[in-house]
């Protein structure tokens, strides 16, 4: 599809193909990433924990927004690895700096779901 047929796409049927893109980015990210695999487990657990946990609905929403977080990161952060090895695929700083960047931006959503949790819990 070339971008002025995807442009005039409106209303039902560009949010149908827009759903179709979402899945198949999930998908992708489950075939090729075992951190997002690991953090879809580490969903799975803990997102049924939040809504035990939780006393009242901000704080179930703050848990499972706080994991959720995490795998919304790790997909961009893959995106961005994905696009650096197409252009890049020799070493290079600039593609070093930005694949550093987007591990950090993960440990960074790691350590704000800890703290949500700490924060709500403790």
């Amino acid at each position: 599809m070339t971008a002025a047929e995807y442009k005039g796409k409106k209303g039902l049927v560009r949010l149908w193909n827009a759903l179709g893109y979402s899945r198949d980015g999930l998908g992708a990210a489950w075939t090729n990433e075992a951190a997002f695999r690991e953090e879809v487990l580490l969903a799975a657990v803990t997102i049924p924990l939040a809504l035990y946990l939780g006393s009242n609905g901000i704080e179930r929403a703050l848990l499972i927004g706080s994991i959720l977080l995490i795998l919304i990161v790790e997909i961009l952060n893959s995106a961005v690895e994905a696009v650096v090895d197409k252009a890049s695929p020799e070493k290079h700083e600039l593609a070093k700096r930005a694949k550093d960047m987007g591990s950090a931006a993960v440990l960074l959503s790691l350590l704000n779901a800890a703290a949500v949790w700490a924060c709500v819990l403790v």
